[in-house]
């Protein structure tokens, strides 16, 4: 059931009118005894996630008991994150999701479906996890708090992917990954019912319709004008609809196609936002429909300090490197440690350039050029690399330089989507 929709590419959707509607949904689905929000992490800061659960706990109270970050794979946050995105709500009511340890697998999506949903490439079943919490009886309500932009792994970020993937477990999160990296990410971004999409959707209807989850979902995008954050789009419900018109909004809000190929891309991550190549590579995964053959993408990345968020996965991507898919193929079917770590493939698979166009990663002090080029980048120096693109003077879009080169400058990848209509499936 769709309970408020609200949206277009030119709605500006103001906190105090994101309170109101909270409340007439909230006022409809009657008291509850004892809620849960499963918001997203620092990571996704720019939601709009952490004043919404702060206007939950504001009208729950005392009856939103627990706020657990759907982390999936990422690092817990810390009190200082906590602070800062989710103002006003308490610690005590915090828990952390240990994606390999507290989940409960729920049912197993059989693998003659995702066989037909992936066109052959995979043949497993999928295992559908929850962290056990989602299943305590004792929960009237669970409120699935995110934004929905595009997605390298799934299409269209949220809904299902924050109980499955945000709240899940390593094997069905790393099981969904290779689902996706398989079929392709070209053919899957962007787009709302995708193979991985309709594994989760089968697990949805078919294992958890007991489970009282309302899903809140925004569509944000930078003001043309002033170039802060804007809500353009608010959607409440319980089932695909709302995940659907969230998804059309955002495809016509965050999808940017680009006139001509783009030959230099200029790509800076947040300090606040991106410490690994695990996010971080969302300036890959967003861009490689927009970029040329033989282009360069020049990752500014002052705050990388690893790999992986996860210590395993780190070890694995410094050991296989981000090397294109036949070698990555290759080392999955001979290492065991790849194949228990399918999401580790998937997303090596992701941060490559299959050898078309070329990426230089320029670290601040947390990473060596010897660590950079050791998994298949080039390096670059971040000082030198911010005085030739002066990015507090550039605009997103393009720019052309005092000495006539021309770029695109990217301000944040995790935003939006950008490809080429020759590049685009």
């Amino acid at each position: 059931m769709l309970h408020f929709a609200r949206g277009s590419r030119t709605d500006c959707i103001s906190p105090e009118e994101i309170r109101s509607a909270l409340v007439s949904v909230f006022e409809k689905l009657g008291p509850r005894r004892r809620v849960l929000a499963l918001p997203p992490d620092f990571t996704r800061l720019n939601s709009f996630a952490g004043p919404i659960t702060s206007m939950v706990n504001d009208y729950y109270g005392d009856a939103l008991t627990d706020v657990m970050p759907a982390l999936g794979t990422h690092s817990p946050m810390t009190d200082s994150q906590i602070g800062t995105m989710f103002e006003g709500v308490p610690k005590s009511k915090f828990r952390v999701h240990d994606w390999r340890n507290d989940v409960v697998t729920v049912g197993e999506v059989p693998a003659s479906y995702v066989s037909e949903l992936s066109e052959g490439k995979v043949d497993y079943p999928w295992p559908a996890q929850v962290n056990k919490m989602l299943l305590d009886p004792s929960f009237d309500l669970i409120l699935s708090i995110g934004q929905v932009v595009p997605h390298e792994v799934i299409g269209m970020a949220n809904y299902t992917k924050n109980i499955f993937v945000g709240a899940g477990g390593a094997d069905g999160i790393n099981k969904s990954h290779f689902i996706g990296a398989s079929y392709g990410m070209e053919r899957i971004m962007g787009r709302a019912r995708t193979p991985v999409r309709e594994v989760l959707e089968y697990a949805r209807v078919n294992f958890i319709p007991q489970l009282p989850i309302i899903y809140i979902l925004t569509v944000r995008a930078k003001d043309e004008r002033t170039g802060a954050m804007v809500t353009r789009g608010l959607f409440i419900g319980d089932d695909f609809e709302c995940f659907e018109l969230a998804s059309a909004l955002s495809l016509e809000t965050n999808f940017i196609m680009v006139d001509k190929q783009i030959r230099k891309c200029v790509v800076y991550l947040d300090p606040e936002e991106f410490k690994s190549t695990w996010l971080g590579n969302k300036a890959i995964y967003r861009t490689r429909m927009a970029l040329a053959d033989g282009a360069e993408l020049l990752i500014l990345a002052p705050a990388l300090k690893e790999f992986g968020e996860d210590p395993a996965i780190d070890r694995l991507i410094r050991k296989y490197g981000y090397k294109g898919t036949p070698h990555t193929l290759e080392a999955t079917a001979a290492n065991k440690d790849l194949q228990e770590n399918l999401g580790a493939s998937a997303h090596l698979i992701h941060g490559s350039s299959e050898g078309r166009f070329k990426i230089t990663y320029c670290p601040g002090n947390g990473m060596t050029k010897e660590e950079i080029e050791s998994v298949g980048f080039a390096y670059g120096n971040l000082e030198e690399a911010l005085e030739r693109y002066p990015i507090v003077k550039m605009e997103d879009g393009w720019n052309m330089l005092l000495d006539g080169e021309e770029v695109y400058y990217i301000s944040n990848p995790a935003l939006g989507l950008w490809a080429h209509p020759d590049r685009f499936i």
